[in-house]
């Protein structure tokens, strides 16, 4: 791993935090749908998405009755915090413990502040899905990969975002999907799409097709599919020739990301100047 004394771009191999991601998958999950259940529904489920923030990742606020709250995992101090906008708070310590110790500890913090949240309990995109309550088969927390990780989502932000801001049609924002845990931005043309097949594991169909509704390109980091997350590119109908066309650097290999079932990611190797490619 490298440290926070090294260069912007920090190496985090998959084969290192593997155990943390997949746990941390499941927490960004949970509090994920508190956010779904809380907020209206925005085109392409853009409602649900976590934002890179100063900290960690954060919801940004959720409506709640007369007031707001919002809740974020703070890589820093490593804890889930919690705020409402008549001054509550609270926290979840990010540490070693089952995605069930997690489950409930969320969710008793937010009774405390007043909240009452009701979730569909069982992770989407992921086979097997293991309902929270009875997940204690992922519980690893390593606090160095998760700050590394964090930091790799700071870099991957600010440069998807400069990319973002050269366009001038519907684009959405640079965000995070607890559902396939990528980091996205995707532009659209426009033009409705044909309908999207779905086929996401532990995913109704029809999220897929509000998602694909229109013709769209999207690109991302994904922290997951070879030795170390990856940089991707697809759109979807996709183009004929698309995956073939060469990215800068020369792609390394292909993969999909969880729940895009029929899009192939194009990954790019990892460049000399990053910023610059």
């Amino acid at each position: 791993m490298s440290t926070p004394t090294d260069n912007p771009w920090p190496a985090l191999r998959v084969a290192d935090w593997e155990p943390t991601r997949d746990t941390l998958h499941m927490w960004t999950q949970i509090v994920g749908k508190i956010r779904l259940a809380h907020s209206p529904l925005v085109n392409h489920w853009w409602q649900v998405t976590f934002y890179v923030s100063p900290r960690g990742l954060t919801t940004s606020s959720i409506p709640y009755r007369n007031r707001l709250f919002d809740m974020e995992f703070d890589f820093v101090d490593h804890v889930l915090a919690i705020r409402t906008s008549d001054g509550g708070s609270g926290s979840v310590a990010l540490a070693s413990k089952s995605v069930a110790e997690f489950y409930d500890e969320t969710f008793t913090a937010l009774r405390q502040l007043g909240i009452d949240t009701r979730i569909s309990a069982t992770p989407n995109e992921v086979d097997p899905a293991i309902p929270f309550a009875q997940d204690h088969q992922h519980a690893s927390y390593d606090a160095e990969a998760a700050n590394l990780f964090w930091r790799q989502l700071i870099q991957a932000h600010r440069v998807i975002n400069d990319f973002r801001s050269h366009y001038i049609g519907k684009v959405s924002p640079v965000h995070f999907f607890w559902g396939s845990f990528d980091m996205a931005c995707t532009r659209f043309s426009g033009r409705p799409a044909p309908e999207h097949p779905g086929g996401a594991p532990n995913c109704a169909d029809w999220v897929m097709v509000e998602g694909y509704s229109h013709e769209l390109s999207s690109c991302g980091f994904w922290p997951g599919g070879g030795e170390e997350g990856a940089f991707y590119a697809y759109a979807y109908p996709e183009p004929e020739g698309f995956a073939d066309y060469p990215s800068a650097p020369t792609p390394r290999s292909t993969a999909r990301i969880s729940g895009n079932s029929c899009s192939r990611t194009k990954r790019c190797g990892r460049p000399p100047s990053p910023t610059a490619t």
